[in-house]
């Protein structure tokens, strides 16, 4: 199936274009046709009557006395409900031939047989309103079908025997049916297109346009008309058949309707459980983290979702257009992992493109954790969310650093790469930046690292009036101080002051990952005191041998009786290692730290894009309107505030 879905593409794409191949946005063609679907009907609707001697006169009245407009709107009305089960057909059957109906996609597909069943219900009601020869068999079929279920009992058939059975009343229902079945209709749509992210509801415009003209052209070329007025009491032996809506009554003539019911409930039973039914391809598990480069943004996939899919729910702007593997818009390159590159086609990617690691992220899905690089002028920014969060906790690690942890309200969580950052937005709409102190992860409790600064607006609400429990908003994540894997060169992290926080997150997510390259943490502070975190360090050092500590005190008090480095931080680390070449560093603290370090490192021999470091300002109260939204372990090569 797919391989025959592949051959048609091709072909389409020849004579639309691989982005206007209406093979690729049949979900949207399907909606576009809905939404001609009302127009057109409510045209009618403002002419139709309900009555027993009114429906019919008034269908007719409509369609001949008005053929250059209520006969091209009927025409166009049930053109386009043809349509409608072609193209819903079409998208199920395309969706099953590609696999994308399991795992966490099995509740768009479920929603998608709900929205089937409500075209053909509403279809199959809308033949009986001109009450026609064709109308009066479908009713009559209708009732004798269900009839056959036993809430119904033989009870509604009788309903057509007579003349005098027919009522106004019937009509009215009919109405009532043929406009409240579309509105369920609308409502299931949104609930099955909720889930895709930023699903597309129109196709191209030379699509809509090519679409709208075609119902025109068949309205036009071959215009719907009636079959004559509904006699009771009697049964058409001719009718001008729709197999589109109708398929299945023609079935009542030749078996019991009991039989059809049972055929028709288990073939909606066996397309609701395919999901869950053989053959099943392997799956993978658990979601794996994908890292979407520049901007180190990172990416958690579920198992069979798409590249292009996972970046797109977490608000990326990603380039795509067809979606499906024929336009080429969306190719990336793999920089890092293993990936299956799926059902994209010769055309759109070339087999020398795959041996060179492209892929289209509309039809590749991770095998394992995935770094990709986008192509040059492309960035995939996302949006900034917001959260609510209370304060849940409050430790004071140092005299001036208190240990901030946030707890998410709604059932929301983050997700964010270890070194990034957030911002505190305050009351005023100032805000300050705070880098995570944990491994990367999706969590709804955030922990920070906060130090005291003289004058400074947050940190001195943080000391001496924020408790537990209180309120605050947060906005992020933000920054590119985030690990560059994979690597096996020895790596030297430098911390300064409060910078120790979004190197212990970067460390605990290469404890995480099981990294074995050499690893050096050099923290700087002024006293012993300010160590606030010593005895974790050193945890580390005994527990990993590749990791190594050294602190550097810079003003010991005399109380603090060190024996150890004293200095410059960076100092010490030129000291150790008079040649950093084949080495990578990064370095977080403050905008000074910084600025000394990086030059030195560099004429020691290291790489210039094997530095990532991260500055941070102090924000005082005089400079705070002033104070960008990054901040400390903020966005590298980018000073933050901190305050």
């Amino acid at each position: 199936m797919r391989r025959v879905f592949l051959a048609v593409e091709t072909v389409f794409d020849r004579a639309f274009g691989p982005r206007a191949n209406p093979l690729h946005h049949l979900g949207a063609i399907s909606y576009w046709l809905f939404w001609i679907i009302v127009a057109s009907g409510f045209y009618l609707y403002a002419f139709y009557e309900t009555g027993v001697e009114a429906t019919y006169a008034s269908v007719e009245r409509l369609s001949r006395e008005q053929w250059f407009a209520g006969g091209l709107m009927r025409s166009v009305h049930r053109y386009a409900s043809d349509a409608l089960v072609v193209t819903m057909l079409l998208h199920l059957v395309r969706h099953f031939a590609f696999d994308r109906y399991r795992g966490f996609r099995a509740f768009s597909w479920i929603t998608g047989v709900v929205l089937l069943w409500f075209a053909y219900v509403s279809g199959i009601n809308g033949f009986m309103l001109p009450w026609d020869r064709l109308g009066q068999y479908v009713a009559t079929a209708t009732a004798e079908w269900l009839d056959a279920l036993p809430v119904f009992r033989g009870a509604l058939v009788r309903n057509f025997v007579l003349p005098e059975n027919v009522t106004d009343r019937f009509f009215s229902l009919l109405s009532f049916l043929h406009i409240g079945i579309p509105l369920a209709m609308l409502a299931a749509l949104w609930v099955h297109t909720q889930r895709v992210p930023q699903a597309r509801t129109l196709p191209p415009k030379p699509l809509m346009a090519g679409t709208a003209l075609t119902m025109l052209a068949l309205a036009v070329v071959r215009p719907v008309i009636g079959q004559g007025p509904a006699e009771a009491g009697s049964v058409a032996t001719t009718l001008s058949f729709d197999w589109f809506y109708l398929t299945v009554y023609p079935l009542l003539l030749k078996m019991p309707p009991i039989q059809l019911w049972l055929l028709v409930g288990g073939a909606t039973a066996l397309m609701v459980l395919a999901p869950w039914l053989p053959p099943r391809r392997r799956r993978r598990g658990e979601p794996v983290r994908v890292i979407f480069h520049p901007g180190d943004v990172a990416v958690e996939v579920r198992d069979g979702e798409t590249l292009l899919d996972a970046g797109l729910r977490r608000g990326l702007a990603l380039p795509f257009e067809c979606r499906s593997g024929g336009c080429g818009v969306c190719k990336a390159t793999v920089v890092g992992g293993e990936v299956d590159p799926g059902p994209a086609r010769t055309d759109a990617l070339t087999p020398e493109e795959r041996a060179r690691g492209r892929v289209l992220m509309c039809c590749a899905t991770p095998l394992g954790e995935l770094s990709i690089e986008l192509d040059d002028g492309q960035r995939p920014l996302a949006g900034v969310e917001t959260y609510d969060a209370r304060v849940e906790r409050l430790d004071r690690l140092a005299p001036d650093v208190i240990g901030l942890a946030l707890r998410l309200q709604g059932g929301r969580r983050i997700e964010y790469l270890a070194g990034q950052y957030l911002n505190v937005v305050l009351p005023a709409g100032e805000r300050r930046s705070y880098s995570f102190t944990t491994a990367s992860g999706s969590t709804d409790l955030v922990e920070l690292q906060v130090r005291r600064i003289p004058g400074g607006r947050f940190s001195t609400m943080l000391f001496e009036s924020i408790r537990p429990g209180d309120a605050l908003r947060v906005e992020g994540p933000f920054g590119d101080f985030v690990l560059r894997e994979p690597s096996d060169r020895p790596v030297v992290f430098v911390a300064g002051a409060t910078g120790f926080a979004p190197v212990k997150s970067l460390l605990e997510e290469a404890f995480r990952r099981g990294a074995r390259r050499p690893m050096h943490l050099y923290w700087g502070v002024r006293t012993r005191a300010d160590l606030y975190a010593a005895e974790l360090a050193g945890r580390w050092a005994r527990e990993h041998p590749n990791f190594r500590f050294v602190p550097v005190l810079s003003e010991p008090a005399p109380g603090d009786r060190w024996d150890g480095r004293t200095g410059l931080v960076h100092e010490a680390i030129l000291a150790d290692f008079p040649d950093l070449s084949g080495h990578e560093v990064y370095a977080c603290g403050s905008l000074r730290m910084v600025q000394a370090a990086r030059p030195a490192f560099v004429a020691q021999g290291l790489a210039e894009d094997a530095c990532h470091s991260d500055a941070f300002t102090e924000v005082p109260p005089s400079a705070a309107a002033a104070a960008g939204p990054v901040g400390s372990g903020g966005a590298a090569a980018t000073p933050g505030a901190a305050g």
